[in-house]
């Protein structure tokens, strides 16, 4: 008996033996007369067993049983599920398994056995909360995890994705062997190709996206009145898509959550397809993308989609793809690195000898020369060899492309004045300054 109901067999038996009435036993207990005469009646027939509830010692109703208990715990502890959080481990016994048990069920179960989530939560740091965009194409947020997803099977990956802001879906993501502009230009592409042309873009300062270099400008930037983009960064003003770079991660935190759960729950599915190399991961990621959908994705605020079709016009391929500036040699090849171009005659034997012409070399490695707007040479991909991240456009303000942007009013180059300090000693170490101090010397010698 616990210590009210203790309590209550003392005034029962005060009331019994007639030291209290009624009114005074039902003051002391903070019962109704009505209440004290049923409970004085129970207790004078069955005595103190009266007044204990009569389910105590009982199991619920709606207890577990001790075999799915056991079984919970048998399949926590094998190897195919080790690291598996509570809430993921208890969707996957309900979706493959039919146990059908609560997360917190499950949870309970695990810790009274001692098995302990692998995540704990950290207690969260103040932040302003940003609205989520009103439709899909608003913002898309794009960014690359770079990560062991193969648990040391296989090479160490890079998941390079988009996120629609508008509803935490995956837009289109592939695995490469590390974070480059070509990475970026391929999911340019594909998001393009599957959704269409989105708004902004939403991503970090990488220098696939912006100029990290310390290069000084040159006369073309300067007269420009702009640094020379990036590739990833000419393919977005081809395409007409604002680029918005975060100050922090913090800032693009529906991919940077995206990421946490892929690197937990995406981990455990590459293992148990046995993924071991980066197309086995691609295709294991693929078909995982629609079950992420399903359980992560939210509607969007409004139904009117904001991505844009892409214009006929428009060479998508040619777009994302890297572009160069050449001048043609005097033998009508055009060189990029190793590789070599023999441009063919022009119209009426015509040479293209000491021509600027514009040089695109394909996500497929496939290397094109266009000469005002059109292919006069093509050369297939000649190797398995990655392309090579070039991630500066050089020359791009050259070739005014279609959708290219007009850039802001230049000040004239003869009103730009380099310091004092800067101009003395490029006047000291000039080769024509230094030449007779050097032939002298020699002289001399």
């Amino acid at each position: 008996m616990r210590s009210k109901e203790q309590q209550r067999a003392t005034v029962l038996n005060g009331l019994l033996e007639g030291r209290y009435d009624a009114g005074a036993a039902a003051a002391l207990m903070g019962l109704s007369s009505r209440q004290v005469r049923r409970l004085a009646e129970a207790y004078r027939r069955a005595g103190p067993r009266a007044l204990v509830h009569g389910n105590r010692g009982r199991p619920p109703a709606h207890t577990l049983a001790a075999e799915t208990r056991s079984q919970v715990v048998e399949l926590a502890s094998q190897a195919a599920y080790a690291g598996y959080n509570h809430t993921h481990l208890h969707e996957v016994l309900a979706e493959e398994l039919g146990v059908l048990v609560s997360r917190r069920s499950v949870a309970r179960i695990l810790r009274s056995a001692g098995l302990r989530s692998p995540r704990r939560r950290r207690p969260r740091t103040h932040r302003q909360r940003r609205e989520r965009s009103a439709r899909t194409g608003m913002l898309v947020q794009v960014d690359a995890s770079d990560h062991d997803w193969l648990e040391g099977r296989g090479p160490r990956l890079a998941l390079v994705g988009a996120v629609d802001d508008a509803t935490k879906e995956i837009v289109w993501a592939h695995f490469q062997a590390h974070e480059d502009s070509a990475g970026y230009l391929l999911l340019l592409r594909e998001t393009v190709r599957r959704t269409g042309i989105p708004l902004a873009w939403y991503s970090d300062k990488h220098s696939s996206f912006k100029r990290n270099d310390k290069e000084p400008w040159t006369l073309a930037e300067i007269a420009a009145g702009r640094r020379e983009p990036t590739q990833v960064g000419r393919a977005l003003e081809e395409l007409g898509i604002t680029l918005i770079p975060a100050d922090s991660p913090q800032a693009k935190g529906r991919i940077e959550r995206c990421w946490e759960t892929l690197q937990d729950r995406l981990v455990k599915e590459l293992r148990r397809a046995g993924a071991a190399t980066c197309d086995q991961a691609n295709a294991a990621l693929h078909t995982y993308i629609p079950r992420y959908k399903a359980r992560f994705a939210l509607p969007p605020a409004d139904a009117v989609t904001a991505y844009r079709r892409l214009p006929h016009r428009i060479d998508l391929d040619g777009v994302c793809s890297m572009h160069y500036v050449r001048v043609v040699a005097n033998d009508n090849t055009v060189r990029i690195e190793e590789r070599l171009v023999q441009i063919p005659p022009g119209p009426r034997r015509r040479s293209y000898a000491q021509c600027r012409v514009e040089l695109q070399e394909r996500l497929d490695g496939e290397l094109l020369v266009l000469y005002e707007g059109g292919v006069i040479a093509r050369q297939p991909r000649q190797s398995d060899l990655p392309i090579r991240a070039r991630r500066r456009a050089r020359g791009r303000e050259l070739l005014a492309g279609p959708g290219t942007r007009t850039p802001p009013p230049a000040p004239p180059v003869d009103d730009v004045e380099l310091p004092a300090d800067v101009l003395a000693p490029l006047r000291t170490r000039h080769p024509w300054r230094t030449y007779g101090a050097t032939t002298k010397k020699r002289t001399s010698a």
